[in-house]
C-alpha cells in the first residue's frame, strides 16, 4: 500500500518513523524482499561529500555611511575577486575565484593555494574576512572606496548557492599518454598509473532515486551540515543517456541546483579545495532523505555499487577533446576495492569524494529525522526525467575565426 509524504511525517512526528540508511536499506531488501521493506522503512536517507566546482554564495553586506554602490564596481574578499553585477551592496562569490595576481599555471603545475571555495570555508568558520572595493561613485552612493573586515555575523544574508553538485554518477579518470596530467579528477599519473572517481555510488543522493520520482524543487536536503533545498535541476542536467535495466545512469546524468542558509552550516562539510596544476574549489556535503513512498521507490534504494556502472575516460586526449571514445565500464565495487582492470593492466583506484563522510552524512540525516528535527518535505515540482526530453547540448556558439580583411 503507497504511503504518503504526510503519513511519514506524522509517524516522525510521533517518533515511529523507520529510518535507515542506503547501505542498510540494501541488506534489507535482501533479506525480507521489495514488498515487505518498502511496508517497514519510511525514508531511506543518502549522502555524498566531494568536490563540487559549480558552487558559491551570495550575500548582503549592508549599506555603508556615506553610501558606497558595488554594483558595477570592483569587489575583493581575501584578494579573491567576487561578482559585483547586482546592486548597492549584493554581492556573488564562485568556488573557482581566483585572485588577480594568482600565477595560475603559469608555472606549471600552479598550486593554486587560496581562492572562493577557500574564503566560503573561512567565511562560515566565522574569520575575519578582508573586503577591499571600489566604486565610481554617484550622487546617491558618494564614496568611491571601502576597506575593512568582515565576518559572516555582519551580514544581513550569506546564502549558499550552487548552481549544480550532486552529479548522478560520473567519469572514472585515467591518463593513457606518456606523461603525467593534472585534471579536475585530480593528478593522473602516466600509462595508466592510477584511475579516479568521484561519486559515493550506492550512497549518492541521485543514483537512489535515478528517475526523480521523489526529489524535486522544494525538497528539503542536508547541505553544507545546515538544511538546504533543491531549487532547480542543476546545470547540464542530462536525464537522457544511457542506463542499466535497473534504470541506473551508466555515465554522467542528473544534477542538482540547491540552496540553504550558509550561516547554519558547518566548514567540516564546505571545505576550500586546492588542485594542483588545475584550480580551487569546494568540497560539499549533502544529503537527501527519500521517503519509501512504495515498492518501486524500495526498489531504487537497494541499488549497490556492484549494479552502478562508471565509465572509464582517457583525460589526455579523448575528454580534453570531447571525444566520445569510453575505454570500458567498471562497477563501484570494482573501484572501491582499490584495483580495477583497463586495457589489460591492473590499475590501482583512488576516490575524489569521501565515502566514509558520505556514510556520516547519511547517518546524520538519518538521527534528525528520527529525532523528529528535520520533516520531509513534498516537491512542488518535479526535476526533468528522460521523458522531458532533455539533452546536455555541447557549445554551439559560433566561433569568430581569425580573418584577414582586404581593404
Amino acid at each position: 500500500m503507497a504511503k504518503t509524504i504526510e503519513e511519514i511525517n506524522e509517524k516522525i512526528r510521533e517518533g515511529k518513523a523507520v529510518v535507515v540508511t542506503a547501505e542498510e536499506m540494501i541488506d534489507i531488501v535482501r533479506e525480507k524482499g521489495v514488498e515487505k521493506a518498502a511496508k517497514e522503512v519510511d525514508v531511506v536517507t543518502t549522502g555524498t561529500f566531494g568536490i563540487m566546482c559549480s558552487s558559491g554564495i551570495y550575500f548582503n553586506i549592508g549599506h555603508t555611511k556615506p553610501r558606497i554602490k558595488l554594483g558595477g564596481g570592483k569587489v575583493y574578499l581575501n584578494n579573491v575577486p567576487a561578482y559585483a553585477g547586482f546592486a548597492a551592496a549584493d554581492l556573488f562569490l564562485g568556488a573557482n575565484a581566483l585572485p588577480d595576481d594568482d600565477p595560475r599555471n603559469r608555472y606549471y603545475p600552479g598550486d593554486f593555494e587560496y581562492g572562493g571555495g577557500h574564503v566560503i570555508e573561512d567565511l562560515v568558520s566565522g574569520k575575519e574576512i578582508l573586503l577591499t572595493a571600489t566604486a565610481y561613485g554617484t550622487d546617491c552612493y558618494p564614496r568611491k572606496s571601502l576597506n575593512a573586515y568582515i565576518t559572516i555575523n555582519d551580514l544581513n544574508e550569506a546564502v549558499l548557492f550552487n548552481i549544480r553538485n550532486a552529479y548522478q554518477n560520473y567519469n572514472v579518470a585515467v591518463n593513457l599518454s606518456n606523461r603525467p596530467i593534472y585534471t579536475y579528477m585530480g593528478f593522473l599519473k602516466p600509462k595508466l598509473g592510477n584511475a579516479n572517481y568521484s561519486s559515493a555510488g550506492q550512497l549518492s543522493p541521485l543514483l537512489n532515486d535515478p528517475f526523480y520520482k521523489t526529489i524535486g524543487i522544494g525538497t528539503k536536503i542536508f547541505l553544507g551540515g545546515g538544511i538546504g533545498y533543491v531549487a532547480w535541476h542543476g546545470t547540464q542536467h542530462n536525464p537522457n543517456v544511457p542506463r542499466t535495466e535497473r534504470g541506473v545512469p551508466k555515465v554522467g546524468a542528473g544534477t542538482l541546483a540547491v540552496i540553504g542558509d550558509l550561516k547554519g552550516m558547518s566548514p567540516k562539510w564546505l571545505r576550500g579545495v586546492s588542485m594542483k596544476g588545475y584550480g580551487v574549489s569546494l568540497a560539499v556535503g549533502i544529503g537527501v532523505p527519500i521517503p519509501i513512498l512504495d515498492e518501486e521507490i524500495a526498489f531504487y534504494t537497494s541499488i549497490s555499487d556492484d549494479e552502478i556502472y562508471a565509465p572509464v575516460v582517457d583525460y589526455s586526449s579523448t575528454y580534453p577533446n570531447r571525444e566520445p571514445d569510453i575505454i570500458t565500464e567498471v562497477t563501484y565495487k570494482q573501484l572501491r576495492s582499490g584495483e580495477i582492470e583497463v586495457l589489460g593492466k591492473k590499475v590501482p583506484t583512488s576516490p575524489l569524494s569521501s565515502y566514509v563522510k558520505a556514510r556520516e552524512i547519511a547517518n546524520i540525516l538519518k538521527d534528525w529525522i528520527k529525532t523528529g528535527k528535520f520533516l520531509l518535505t513534498k516537491p512542488s515540482a518535479p526535476i526533468p526525467g528522460p521523458e522531458s526530453g532533455i539533452k546536455f547540448k555541447p557549445f554551439s556558439g559560433r566561433e569568430i575565426k581569425e580573418e584577414v580583411k582586404e581593404k
